[in-house]
């Protein structure tokens, strides 16, 4: 157990309650430890902390276009590489045909989040059909295989090392967020026992980031049966149901789906604002001071950013302030929405993430000015 440095004091014009009731005039900020999972302090700034007129340097945010990138193709070890770390890895891919081979990964779990498309995954359990909004986790080890029913893309995420949990859900219970009864596992359905058989298989393994091939004269997915308490998962994000409080806004840390070793994945859904006149309507400024934070922007209109479409990332690196767009800030001050319709996947790294190089045009260069007031100059 952490025996943090624990002194709750106040000073100045300050509010009762964080996220609520600011002082008049004053936008509050957040710095923490552990990304929200720490002790904090709220600070309450007569300008927004982001009211920059210049950022310059290797730490601004970053916005790429994933659609843009050049990642169509049979085998999801070629896919496209976006960011990662020693504790994870991402990829986009994008395929239309059935695999023609196996592939398994011997660095650590994948976790398929599926942006597009449909289809049916063959794997050593069985067989589980797929569709837009679902999260796949593929424990270490697992053959597998995916006949696309249409033009498919999936964000995959690597623990590397490590492996996919649920998050502790404390004082709310075990069947908050989503109840396990959701969770959705392969069968040996006549459709995976159609597949039998023995036809020549290759099996792509990778492993430290090189990939080794093993043929066989037969598919190796033939189980005729499995028992155990490891297994493939899916969870959409349909079956997902927000914590929520309308008379205060909580952090991303409460939409938490998976952890894994030194990152966490969490899961944006629809829901409804804020309704308390006093609350803040959209995330509140706040610090990434022990995290790099990764946002997937999967379909509807995120209501805290202006100017971002589905299939866009998000990067805003440790060590800076960051929080809602202007646009966004004032529309939440003046309650002009009642609800989001927003899915997206966050990603967030305990230790900092190293981007891929991009083509030409996926990043948007001056996502950094997304931030800055624009001030009316006398004519």
């Amino acid at each position: 157990m952490k025996r943090w440095i624990s002194y709750p004091r106040a000073e100045g014009e300050y509010s009762r309650q964080a996220h609520a009731d600011l002082p008049e005039g004053t936008y509050e900020r957040e710095m923490g430890k552990e990304g929200f999972f720490g002790p904090s302090c709220h600070f309450h700034h007569r300008h927004r902390p982001t009211d920059w007129v210049s950022f310059d340097g290797t730490l601004q945010p970053q916005a790429f276009d994933l659609n843009l990138l050049p990642s169509d193709g049979e085998d999801p070890w070629a896919a496209a590489k976006v960011l990662g770390n020693g504790d994870v890895q991402v990829r986009i891919w994008r395929t239309s045909a059935p695999m023609p081979h196996l592939v398994r990964n011997a660095d650590g779990d994948e976790l398929l989040f599926v942006h597009e498309g449909s289809g049916s995954l063959y794997c050593d359990w069985g067989h589980l059909r797929y569709r837009d909004g679902d999260y796949v986790v593929l424990p270490r080890g697992t053959m597998w295989r995916i006949e696309p029913a249409e033009p498919t893309v999936m964000l995959l995420v690597e623990a590397t090392e490590g492996s996919y949990q649920l998050p502790e859900k404390g004082i709310v219970g075990p069947h908050a967020i989503f109840d396990p009864a959701v969770i959705d596992t392969p069968k040996i359905d006549d459709a995976f026992r159609a597949q039998q058989g023995d036809q020549p298989t290759r099996v792509r393994v990778k492993r430290r980031g090189r990939v080794a091939t093993i043929a066989y004269p037969f598919n190796p997915l033939d189980a005729v049966g499995w028992h155990g308490d490891l297994c493939v998962a899916r969870v959409n994000w349909r079956d997902i149901r927000p914590l929520m409080s309308h008379r205060y806004h909580l952090p991303p840390s409460a939409h938490t789906t998976f952890v894994a070793k030194n990152f966490v994945v969490c899961t944006f859904c629809p829901r409804p604002i804020e309704s308390d006149p006093g609350a803040l309507k959209v995330p509140f400024f706040h610090n990434n001071d022990d995290y790099d934070e990764i946002i997937f922007y999967h379909r509807g209109q995120f209501f805290s950013r202006d100017n971002i479409h589905p299939g866009m990332m998000t990067v805003h690196p440790c060590g800076f302030t960051h929080g809602p767009h202007p646009k966004a800030f004032d529309i939440g001050a003046k309650s002009g929405r009642k609800e989001t319709d927003e899915v997206a996947v966050m990603i967030d790294t305990r230790f900092p993430v190293e981007i891929e190089p991009m083509p030409e045009g996926v990043e948007q260069t001056r996502y950094v000015d997304s931030w800055r007031r624009k001030v009316e100059t006398p004519s």
